[in-house]
C-alpha cells in the first residue's frame, strides 16, 4: 500500500528541494519553489503532476526571471483542501491567494495541460494580471463525443469510493504501469521521469486530489469565457500529443482574441519535460517579444 509524500522523508531528495518553502494561503499549506531574479514567472503543472515537472526548466529560466513553481492543491507536498477548492474557479482563486501571500505579481505565466486552464481562469477572474500567458498542451476545451459523456461522471463515481485512491496508489508501485501511462501521452519519459511520477502516484493524497480535480473540472464555462481574455496567449502544442489533440490549439485560437499557435514537432504531452531547452527558448523568445525583460 502506498503512503503519502512526507517532506521530512522525501524532501531531501526531491528535485530543486533547496528552493522549497511552505506557505499558508486559502486555509491550507502549499509547497512552492522560488528561485532566480527579475520579472516574476509563474509555472503551473497539470493534473496528477507536481512542481517536479519543471525541474529542468527552472535553472534555464532563473537567470532572467524570479521563477515561482507551486504544487497545486492536494498535489505533491501541498495539503489537500476542501473539495470545493478542487474546482477550476476554486483552484484559480487559491492560486491567486498564494501569489498574494508571497507578495509576488506574475508578469508571465506558463501552464501545462490543466495548469493552463487554472491560469486562464485566474486571469479572467482578476486574481492575477499577467502580461502574457503561455499554454503548453493546454487542456482548455471540454472532451468531445463519447469521452465527454463518460469522463466526468466516471471521475465523480471514482472519487466517491474511499478505496480507489489507495488502490491506485498500490497499483502505481508497478513501474511498468507508470511507464505505460506516461508513454500513452505520446511522450518518451526518462528513467527519472518514471521514478518521480511513481512516487507521486503511490501517494493516496495525491491520487485523491487528482481524481477530485478531474471530477469537479468545468471547461464548458472556461471555453465560453475565452472571448473575454485580454491577455496575449501563446498556445503551444506538441504534434505527437496523444492526451490533448494538437488541433485543439487552433480551436482555442478562434475563441481567444489575442492568441497565437506554436507547434513543437514530434513532441508529446510532456514536451516541456522531454525538451526543456526548446521550451525555455520558446518562453524566453516570447517574453522578449513582449518586452517583459
Amino acid at each position: 500500500m502506498g503512503r503519502n509524500l512526507d517532506w521530512s522523508i522525501d524532501g531531501p531528495n526531491w528535485p530543486n528541494g533547496r528552493f522549497s518553502r511552505f506557505v499558508s494561503a486559502s486555509g491550507f499549506r502549499w509547497h512552492v519553489q522560488v528561485t532566480g531574479s527579475g520579472p516574476v514567472l509563474l509555472l503551473v503543472h497539470g493534473t496528477g503532476a507536481s512542481a517536479h515537472s519543471w525541474r529542468q526548466l527552472m535553472p534555464l529560466l532563473s537567470a532572467r526571471f524570479t521563477v515561482v513553481v507551486p504544487d497545486l492543491p492536494g498535489h505533491g507536498f501541498t495539503e489537500k483542501p476542501r473539495d470545493d477548492v478542487l474546482t477550476l474557479p476554486g483552484m484559480a482563486g487559491a492560486l491567486a491567494d498564494l501569489m498574494q501571500s508571497l507578495d509576488l505579481d506574475p508578469a508571465i505565466v506558463v501552464g501545462h495541460s490543466a495548469g493552463a486552464a487554472v491560469l486562464i481562469r485566474a486571469t479572467l477572474d482578476g486574481g492575477i494580471s499577467p502580461r502574457m500567458i503561455i499554454s503548453l498542451n493546454g487542456a482548455l476545451l471540454p472532451f468531445q463525443g463519447f469521452a465527454g459523456q463518460v469522463f466526468k461522471p466516471l471521475a465523480k463515481l471514482l472519487v466517491l469510493q474511499p478505496f480507489v485512491a489507495p488502490l491506485f496508489a498500490w497499483r502505481a508501485g508497478e513501474r511498468r504501469a507508470v511507464e505505460r501511462l506516461l508513454a500513452g501521452t505520446g511522450s518518451q519519459p526518462s528513467a527519472e521521469d518514471v521514478d518521480l511520477y511513481a512516487q507521486l502516484f503511490q501517494s493516496p493524497r495525491h491520487v485523491s486530489a487528482t481524481l477530485a480535480m478531474m471530477a469537479n473540472w468545468d471547461l464548458e464555462s472556461l471555453a465560453k469565457d475565452l472571448v473575454k481574455l485580454q491577455a496575449p496567449i501563446v498556445l503551444v502544442a506538441g504534434t505527437a500529443d496523444k492526451a490533448i489533440a494538437p488541433a485543439n490549439a487552433t480551436r482555442v485560437q478562434r475563441l481567444a482574441p489575442h492568441a497565437a499557435v506554436e507547434l513543437l514537432e514530434g513532441l508529446g504531452h510532456l514536451a516541456h519535460e522531454q525538451r526543456p531547452d526548446l521550451t525555455a527558448a520558446l518562453i524566453l523568445r516570447n517574453a522578449a517579444a513582449a518586452n517583459i525583460f
